[in-house]
C-alpha cells in the first residue's frame, strides 16, 4: 500500500470490509456485466438474434475484469463505459457486437447506483437491528434501576435507566421505519434510452410496442428488482438519492443523540463506554476514560447529516432530460454516506454491548436531589396528620431555599429532611421523612413503559428479524 497518496479514512479507519467491497470497483463492475447479460438475455428472448452461445460466452468472463485493458481503452477515449465495453468484448470475441446493444451508458450506471444502494441498505438495516436488539436488553436489564432524569440538563423528576434508554430505541426503531419504506421502494431505471423515450429500441424491434413493454420488467426480474421506474429522463429521478442519504442522515442524527447522552453520563460518572485492557493516552488515565467511541459517533454523524444535501441539491439542480453535473458528486455523496454510518452503527453496537452503569454513583446523585423533588409528598403527609396546606407550602418553600442555599454557597449536604423534621409545624418524624425517600416511588410507570415498549414495539423488530442477529461490531481503530 502506497503511503505517498491521500487515503480515505472511512476504508482505513471506520467502515466494515463488507460495505467497503459493496462500493468496490470488483463489485462495480461485476453487475455491470450482469447488466450487459441481463440485457442480451431479454433481447435474445424477445427475438433479437442472439445465440445461447454469445449468452454463455458473457456469463463466463461475467466476474474476471480486464482491468489494464479497459485503463488503457478509457485512457484513450475517456469514457469508462465504452472502455468496459470493449474490455468484455476483448474477452468475448463471439458476443462483442451484441454487447450494450441499444443501451446507454446510464444502463449500467444508474442500475448499478440503485443495486448498490439496495445492497448497502440491507448491510445497514441488519446492523440497526442489532443495535436495537443489544439497546433492548439493555434497556430491559435496567428498567428498575432509578435515576436522576434531566430536563435542560437540570435535575427534574426521576426516571429509571432503563426508560431513557427507550428513548434512544425508540428513534433508532422510527430510523428502522424510514429504512424499510425507502427499500421497500427502490426501483431500477430499466433501459430508457438517451432521454427516457426507448428510442433506439423502436428500432431494435421495428416498432413492435407490446415487445418494448416487456424488456424493463424482465431486465427487473433478472437482476432481483420488482419494477422499473415508468418513467425517466436519461438517469433515474435523483430525488431517489436524496431519500435514500435522508435515511442515513436520520440514523446519524438518532446515533449523535445517543453519543451525546452517553458523553454528559460518563462525565457525571455514571456510566462508562467500553475500555480495551491496552489502551493507552488521554482515555486510560486513571482519574479518567474520555468517551472516545461516542465522540467518534458523533464526529462522523454530523458528516453523515450534512453529507445528506449533496443529493438534494444534486436533485434540485438537474436540466431537463440529465446533466452531468450529478456523476463526480454521485461517485463520492452516496458510498461515503454509507462508509460512514457503516461505521458509526458498529461503533453504536460496541458501545452498547460494553456500557458499563455505576449504579452507586446514581443512587448518590439522586438522593443528593430527591429531597427537593419529595416536597409534595412530605407536605401531603403532613396535611394529613392535621397541618394547614398553605402554611406548609410556604414553609417547605423556604426550607428548600435554605437547604439549597447551604448546599451552593457552603458546599455541605442537602440538609432539607433534617430542617423539616426539627419543624414542628410538619408533625414528621426523621423515621417518617427517611420513608418518603424511597426512589421507586417517583419513577412514575418507568419501568411499566419500558415492558409495554418492548413487548409492543422492539420485541417484534427482532422477532422478525430473528436471521439477522449477532452482527459483531467491526472497529478499526
Amino acid at each position: 500500500m502506497s503511503n505517498d497518496r491521500y487515503q480515505s479514512p472511512l476504508s482505513e479507519r471506520y467502515a466494515s470490509k463488507e460495505m467497503q467491497y459493496i462500493f468496490s470497483p470488483d463489485k462495480k463492475f461485476r453487475t455491470w456485466r450482469r447488466l450487459w447479460i441481463a440485457l442480451a438475455e431479454t433481447e435474445k428472448e424477445l427475438g433479437l438474434d442472439i445465440t445461447d452461445e454469445q449468452i454463455e460466452e458473457l456469463k463466463a468472463h461475467k466476474d474476471d475484469i480486464n482491468y489494464e485493458v479497459a485503463k488503457e481503452r478509457e485512457a484513450l477515449v475517456r469514457h469508462d463505459v465504452m472502455s468496459h465495453v470493449y474490455a468484455y468484448g476483448v474477452q468475448c470475441p463471439k458476443a462483442k457486437g451484441i454487447i450494450h446493444l441499444g443501451a446507454t451508458s446510464c444502463y449500467v450506471g444508474d442500475n448499478t447506483d440503485i443495486i448498490l444502494m439496495s445492497e448497502a441498505l440491507k448491510l445497514v438495516r441488519k446492523k440497526l437491528i442489532n443495535v436495537i436488539a443489544k439497546m433492548a436488553d439493555f434497556a430491559d436489564k435496567y428498567k428498575n434501576l432509578p435515576t436522576l432524569a434531566f430536563t435542560h440538563f437540570q435535575p427534574a423528576q426521576p426516571t429509571t435507566v432503563g426508560k431513557r434508554a427507550t428513548l434512544w430505541l425508540q428513534e433508532f426503531s422510527m430510523d428502522l421505519e424510514d429504512l424499510d419504506y425507502v427499500l421497500s421502494t427502490l426501483k431500477l431505471l430499466g433501459s430508457k434510452g438517451t432521454t427516457g423515450t426507448q428510442a433506439s429500441f423502436l428500432e431494435l424491434f421495428d416498432g413492435n410496442q407490446e415487445l418494448i413493454d416487456k424488456i424493463d420488467p424482465m431486465i427487473a426480474k433478472k437482476m432481483g428488482f420488482e419494477s422499473c421506474y415508468p418513467v425517466s429522463g436519461q438517469t433515474y429521478s435523483r430525488k431517489v438519492d436524496t431519500r435514500v442519504l435522508n435515511v442515513l442522515a436520520g440514523i446519524a442524527a438518532s446515533a449523535t443523540k445517543f453519543s451525546n447522552d452517553i458523553r454528559l453520563l460518563q462525565h457525571l460518572k455514571e456510566v462508562e463506554e467500553p475500555f480495551e485492557k491496552n489502551q493507552i493516552g488521554s482515555s486510560a488515565m486513571a482519574y479518567k476514560r474520555n468517551p472516545m467511541r461516542s465522540e467518534r459517533i458523533a464526529s462522523l454523524s454530523r458528516y453523515v447529516i450534512l453529507d445528506a444535501l449533496n443529493p438534494a441539491i444534486t436533485s434540485a439542480t438537474q436540466w431537463f432530460e440529465r446533466t452531468l453535473d450529478d456523476s463526480a458528486n454521485k461517485r463520492l455523496s452516496v458510498p461515503e454516506g454509507f462508509l460512514a454510518i457503516d461505521g458509526i452503527l458498529d461503533l453504536c453496537l460496541n458501545v452498547t454491548d460494553g456500557l458499563v452503569v455505576y449504579d452507586k454513583v446514581i443512587t448518590k446523585h439522586l438522593m443528593a436531589e430527591l429531597p427537593f423533588m419529595a416536597t409534595e409528598n412530605i407536605m401531603m403527609d403532613a396535611v394529613k396528620k392535621g397541618g394547614d396546606r398553605q402554611e406548609l407550602h410556604e414553609k417547605i418553600r423556604q426550607l428548600s431555599m435554605k437547604a439549597g442555599e447551604n448546599v451552593k454557597k457552603n458546599g455541605l449536604d442537602n440538609n432539607l429532611l433534617e430542617l423539616i423534621s426539627e419543624d414542628s409545624s410538619f408533625n414528621l418524624t426523621r423515621e417518617e421523612l427517611e420513608a418518603s425517600m424511597n426512589p421507586s416511588k417517583y419513577v412514575g410507570r418507568a419501568a411499566v413503559q419500558v415492558d409495554n415498549f418492548l413487548e409492543n414495539v422492539i420485541n417484534k423488530i427482532i422477532n422478525e428479524n430473528k436471521d439477522l442477529l449477532g452482527e459483531k461490531a467491526e472497529i478499526h481503530v
